[in-house]
This record gives C-alpha cells, sequence and structure tokens, in this order.
C-alpha cells in the first residue's frame, strides 16, 4: 500500500501519516522529519537546507528527489509507505512518478487533508510555542502556505486525473479524521480482494468454457 499525504502545513498530515503507519505496519516517509534531522547532526545536505527552512522557502527539487529517492530503495519500504512532505511541486511529482514506475509501483491512493488557511496558521503558530520550533515564526507560516498554494497545491489536479484521489476534512477531532482515512484504506484493500477474486473466477469459467467446448467437439 503506497499512501501519499497532501495537504497545507498544519493540516495533520504527520499525525495521521503516523496512526497509519502504526495500523498498517508501512514506514512513514516525512522529509520534515529527515531535513531536520540532516541539520541537527550537521550533514552537509542539513548545512545547506538550514537557511532556507529558516526562510520559509522550499528546498531545491534535486536535493528532495535524491532524499526521496534513497529512502524508498530501503528494504522496509517493499510492502509500501506512507509519504508526508513531498512532492511539493509538480517536478517532484513527475520524478516521483517516474520512480515508482522503474520499480514497477504506483500509488495506492493519494489523500487531500483540507482545512481552512486560518486554522492552519493557529495551528502552526501553537505548535511553534509548544514544541520550540523557531522556524515556524507567523511570518515564516504564513510564506509557507504561500508556497504551498503557488507550488503544491497544483498537485491536487495532477493527482485528481489519475482517479486515486481522496478528500479528507481535517477541520475535526484527529480521531475523526483518521477513521475517515481508515475507511477509505479499507474500501481499497476490500476493491483490490474483489478485483484480484474476479479475475479468478473469470479464468475458472474460461477453463470451464474450454472443457465443455472440447467435450461437445468429442461428443459431436
Amino acid at each position: 500500500m503506497n499512501i501519499l499525504l497532501l495537504g497545507p502545513q498544519g493540516s495533520g498530515k504527520g499525525t495521521q501519516a503516523k496512526r497509519i503507519s502504526a495500523e498498517y505496519g508501512i514506514p512513514h516517509v516525512a522529509t520534515g522529519d529527515m531535513l531536520r534531522e540532516a541539520i541537527a547532526a550537521g550533514t552537509e545536505l542539513g548545512r545547506r537546507v538550514k537557511p532556507i527552512l529558516a526562510r520559509g522557502d522550499l528546498v531545491p527539487d534535486e536535493d528532495m528527489i535524491s532524499l526521496i529517492r534513497e529512502r524508498l530503495s530501503r528494504d522496509d519500504t517493499a510492502e509500501g509507505f506512507v509519504l508526508d512532505g513531498f512532492p511539493r511541486t509538480m517536478a517532484q511529482a513527475e520524478a516521483l512518478d517516474a520512480m515508482l514506475r522503474e520499480i514497477g509501483r504506483e500509488l495506492t491512493v493519494v489523500f487531500e487533508l483540507q482545512l481552512p488557511e486560518e486554522v492552519c496558521i493557529e495551528r502552526l503558530v501553537r505548535r511553534a510555542r509548544l514544541e520550540g520550533r523557531v522556524d515556524d515564526t507567523p511570518e515564516v507560516v504564513r510564506r509557507r502556505l504561500e508556497l504551498y498554494h503557488r507550488e503544491t497545491e497544483p498537485l491536487i489536479e495532477h493527482y485528481r486525473a489519475t482517479g486515486k484521489l481522496v478528500g479528507i476534512h481535517a477541520d475535526r477531532p484527529i480521531p475523526e479524521v483518521f477513521a475517515e482515512i481508515q475507511e477509505a484504506l479499507d474500501h481499497l484493500s476490500e476493491d483490490t480482494m474483489i478485483i484480484r477474486k474476479s479475475a479468478a473466477e473469470i479464468e475458472a469459467m474460461a477453463s470451464a468454457g474450454r472443457v465443455v467446448v472440447e467435450t461437445l467437439t468429442l461428443l459431436g
């Protein structure tokens, strides 16, 4: 099960991704966490992206694509993953599509967490106070949301065209949001089982039909 979460900052992508990861046993691939770890470790990538994140700007596509390519190549993603924070631009979305094609996989579903902008700002500022995040000042938050509307929001139509986009109203308690996500995932699992069963039944019917035709031919 390969899951992508889209939505503005503050919509709860990380919270819901952690729940999906725990419930379905697939890794939570969170680019925000990965970048913060790189900064804390003082890696070359961390030093390069630190001022970018402090301004509220987007990390260059090539850095993000390289980061995700390496992460999705690890063995723990073989049974699936839940992506949170990538892609953020059309170039990243196209790179993800190409990456998955290379390994014979595709996204199972794309959840769009929908939340009014003012609620996003309120949540992010509150989180900054609670967690001591210096990169979540009101000015930086607004800058990030501007970039989301300009660079990431167009991806909604990109994924809608695939027929895999599912809208989720995120302005509700966390358990209610997760319940809707879980219901959608369970339906997807059931549909997959039905498709597989139907294919097997069709093959069985075709085989039975061939036997009848051959029997009639012999009798004739």
